[in-house]
């Protein structure tokens, strides 16, 4: 399977998506490896152009490419030209121009990916683009829940908190229907987003509500979002005891989640706030494997942009693909 770019879920068949996970448990096992890297993508150069904070994605993106053997390029905002008001299309004009393959893009403008692609015409993925999507977000925490849960086909996944501000729930709603899951979006009436019943795949597998207590019992999977309160001008809720006795993940809510549910979270967290410490590092919570989850998926989606076999939804076959690259690998320790 090849992709030209990844900038959204939307428009990926269940087909593609389950073949990027099912490369990303390819990609697990490099990482086990005494040598932890393959030649996939030896000789390819990738910017990781992030123009808003991150550790997770960043770091993981960096990872990814490197395990596949690719040259990076690191940027940030900070100490770089647009500190001195060079725009987005002047900065990703000037970078391609040096000759690289493609950019990972993390910016707070929605659409500034899509942009990104349209004026080099290279390759780009989206790291996180304001409050529009995370596609790789959503493939990784599909991923950690499909390996402790199995097929999500018919799975009940909850996902409770800031929708509001969230890009994480745009991408990962999109995903999870496609795999077949049912999802009920939980919040506060003041973070629940205005015409959100009218957002693409918001069909009769999805519910929407503002009691949690309700839901709890009903899971097999339960993902706090995080308050993001720094994008908020305004007073979304009482106050912070408020909602956590109302939408957080408290030690009581832990006890009436069912035994086999999972608990996740994207990170970073404010834990007290919308997760009990208790939750977050319970034998059920997610939130490590997500993390781990996400050095795999970024490099199935590395892979199969950058070195994938382009046959449409076909699983990778040429001799990049991480079983051959592996034997390279193997021959030369």
């Amino acid at each position: 399977m090849k992709l030209p770019h990844l900038l959204t879920v939307d428009g990926l068949s269940r087909s593609q998506i389950t073949t990027l996970l099912d490369t990303a448990v390819e990609m697990e096992a490099v990482g086990h490896r005494e040598v932890k890297k393959i030649p996939a993508l030896r000789g390819v150069t990738i910017v990781n152009a992030f123009f808003e904070d991150s550790t997770r994605t960043r770091m993981s993106f960096d990872l990814a490419a490197k395990r596949l053997s690719a040259d990076t390029m690191a940027f940030s905002s900070k100490g770089s030209s647009t500190a001195k008001g060079e725009s987005l299309r002047d900065t990703v004009l000037t970078i391609a121009a040096m000759g690289v393959d493609g950019f990972v893009i993390r910016h707070m403008g929605s659409g500034a990916p899509q942009r990104a692609m349209d004026w080099t015409g290279l390759p780009v993925v989206n790291a996180g683009d304001g409050m529009h999507g995370h596609p790789t977000q959503a493939l990784l925490d599909a991923y950690a829940m499909r390996q402790k849960l199995g097929d999500l086909e018919g799975k009940h996944v909850a996902i409770v908190g800031d929708l509001f501000h969230s890009r994480v729930v745009r991408s990962n709603l999109t995903c999870l229907r496609t795999l077949g899951a049912k999802v009920t979006l939980v919040a506060p009436p003041t973070l629940l987003p205005q015409g959100i019943r009218e957002w693409p795949n918001v069909d009769d597998g999805v519910a929407i509500t503002t009691h949690l207590d309700d839901v709890v019992p009903t899971v097999d999977a339960l993902m706090m979002l995080r308050v993001q309160r720094e994008r908020m001008s305004g007073g979304f809720f009482p106050s912070e005891a408020e909602y956590t006795d109302g939408w957080g993940l408290t030690r009581e809510r832990l006890t009436r989640l069912p035994e086999h549910a999972v608990i996740c979270h994207p990170g970073p967290m404010n834990r007290g706030l919308e997760i009990a410490p208790e939750a977050a590092d319970n034998a059920r919570s997610l939130i490590l494997d997500q993390v781990n989850a996400g050095v795999s998926v970024r490099m199935a989606v590395l892979f199969h942009i950058f070195a994938g076999d382009p046959t449409p939804d076909a699983a990778p076959a040429n001799d990049s693909t991480p079983a051959a690259a592996g034997n390279e690998n193997e021959g030369s320790k």
